[in-house]
């Protein structure tokens, strides 16, 4: 069995440790477990941010995009991520002030019962799928260097995502994804330059590659039109995404949900290029492969033992980190948005904790039994999940901020039609080239104002504002009408 298995075990322990350690030093109350108590700083927010999105798409993912069709422009992919984080920042501070603690929950203070049960539904099946997404992709990869079969391996990483998600909510995820995010940045850094030189150099790498293929060196070959799409697509789901906006919700004020952002978009952006670096250095030299073992192969013929578990170290980190981002975000939701606002409104405090707890776990099981079935399309589900969580509720969620004439009509319209028209434009196969994300936000955001506008006209009164002290201020308002 390969020395990188045995530096990955250790890892995954150390993982266990951390998140034993913090919930027992951390932990209080179901504010700690699902916020972290509101108090990460801007490095622990911006790490845990960028944990969260750097999954096996932006490390494996990246690696296989640069030796198949794109290239060094691969690396678009990362750094489009952090562009769109980049903007996000700029909605930061509604997002902290409005001292919600899901997205769903904003949707409903704004536009009722309706909107809110659609988009917690959307946003849960979504997180489900790409918990089973980043589980699979995580197996995958320790079945590469281990050898060991793919449900043994599968096994271990759900149940080692799952208890140190479990242990410690949110609070032990930011402590554990600040490793996680310190392994992928600084060792592919360290990783990168080292396989580079073992493959012979930059210009070994370029003149193989020119002789083969001379576009793959050019920095726009993906094309303008996709890395402008791929940002707006990053925008609308780091803006509406629950395993994304609960870090704003956990930052300690409006400043720091800002400068985390902005330092998480800076991180993102340096990233964005290793991996497609990497993936080169495997289109240089290896023919035929299957382009997910372009990292692999590459990391474990041209650098040392070590820097080669410390590569693949990486890629679990980036996978791990994902899979428990997306878990505590679908546990907070069905905790927060559907035991704690339907079932059990007089739940204590205690009990929220113990009930998230087991959702983890549930969820965890689920998860593992998704991404053993070999036969499903992950992928392609979580694409297709990704857009149907966005695409609807983007308009609804975005301009709830900051356009005090919308109505619960328009925000429902908004969310329903939106995505209805994503769905329909990707059964169609995204004609034109316009993605289902950008075609449905379209139409969400035209049924948002159109409906909001009629309704205006016609002497409805607006919805409340979204932002939990204006909320309050309006219902008094109403109540002394």
């Amino acid at each position: 069995m390969h020395a990188t298995f045995y530096i990955i075990i250790a890892y995954m322990a150390t993982m266990i440790a951390i998140a034993l350690f913090v919930s027992f030093r951390k932990v209080k109350n179901s504010e700690d477990f699902h916020l972290a108590g509101r108090s990460l700083g801007p490095l622990m927010m911006a790490g845990t941010l960028a944990a969260a999105e750097i999954g096996g798409g932006s490390t494996i993912g990246v690696a296989a995009r640069a030796y198949g069709d794109w290239g060094l422009s691969a690396g678009w992919y990362v750094v489009s991520a952090g562009i769109g984080i980049f903007l996000v920042s700029f909605v930061a501070p509604f997002l902290r002030r409005s001292m919600a603690t899901t997205v769903p929950e904003i949707l409903a203070r704004r536009y009722g019962t309706p909107s809110h049960v659609i988009t917690t539904v959307l946003s849960l099946a979504t997180l489900f799928v790409a918990t089973a997404a980043q589980v699979k992709a995580t197996s995958s990869i320790i079945q590469t260097v281990s050898g060991v079969d793919f449900v043994t391996v599968t096994i271990v990483v759900a149940v080692v995502v799952t208890l140190y998600t479990m242990l410690g909510g949110l609070v032990s995820v930011a402590f554990t994804d600040i490793v996680h995010i310190i392994f992928i940045t600084v060792g592919m850094a360290i990783a990168m330059p080292i396989i580079l030189n073992g493959a012979g150099g930059w210009e070994t790498i370029s003149a193989n590659i020119g002789a083969k293929a001379p576009e793959k060196l050019g920095l726009t070959l993906v094309g303008w039109k996709t890395i402008l799409g791929l940002i707006l697509m990053y925008f609308m789901t780091f803006s509406t995404g629950q395993e994304a906006v609960q870090r704003y919700f956990a930052a300690r004020d409006i400043k720091t949900a800002r400068l985390g952002s902005f330092l998480c978009s800076l991180l993102m952006a340096c990233y964005g290029f290793i991996p497609a670096i990497i993936g080169l250095c495997a289109l240089a030299h290896f023919d035929g492969i299957n382009p997910n073992q372009a990292m692999p192969m590459a990391a474990m013929k041209f650098a040392p033992m070590l820097i080669a578990g410390l590569v693949m170290a990486s890629v679990v980190a980036a996978t791990m980190s994902s899979a428990s981002g997306n878990l505590i975000g679908s546990c907070t939701l069905f905790t927060k948005d559907i035991y704690q606002r339907y079932v059990n409104p007089k739940a204590s405090d205690r009990r929220i904790v113990l009930v998230s707890k087991g959702v983890i776990v549930v969820m965890g099981l689920a998860s593992l039994w998704i991404a053993l079935d070999e036969s499903i399309g992950i992928i392609p589900l979580l694409v297709f999940g990704f857009t149907m969580r966005s695409a609807g509720p983007f308009a609804a969620f975005l301009f709830g901020f900051i356009y005090k004439n919308a109505t619960r009509n328009g925000g429902l319209a908004a969310i329903v039609f939106g995505s209805a028209a994503a769905g329909v434009w990707q059964y169609l196969g995204q004609p034109y080239g316009v993605m289902s994300l950008v075609f449905g936000s379209i139409v969400s955001t035209a049924a948002f104002f159109a409906v909001s506008k009629f309704e205006i006209s016609r002497g409805v009164p607006p919805a409340p504002p979204a932002i939990a002290g204006e909320h309050i201020e309006a219902n008094r308002l109403s109540e002394l009408r």
